[in-house]
């Protein structure tokens, strides 16, 4: 199984929907997003999320992992 990215969708002004989707499911949602028609199913952690895609304002792609408590660093 492919690791998985935090992704915030911005779907309106002031909303995002924040997932955990695979690279391969990223790069899918990029290429539908440049057309900017129909519906898209993603395939994320929590489900299968539809997604109008002329709705679609951003994709936010977390820069590191998230973690809890100490790094050990």
């Amino acid at each position: 199984m492919s690791d998985r990215k935090r992704v915030e969708i911005g779907v309106g002004i002031g909303q995002a929907l924040s997932v955990r989707i695979t690279d391969d499911e990223l790069a899918r949602l990029r290429e539908r997003v440049e057309s900017g028609q129909g519906w898209f199913d993603l395939e994320s952690e929590e489900g299968t999320i539809s997604l109008n895609l002329a709705t679609v304002l951003f994709i936010k792609v977390a820069s590191t992992p998230q973690t809890i408590g100490f790094s050990g660093e």
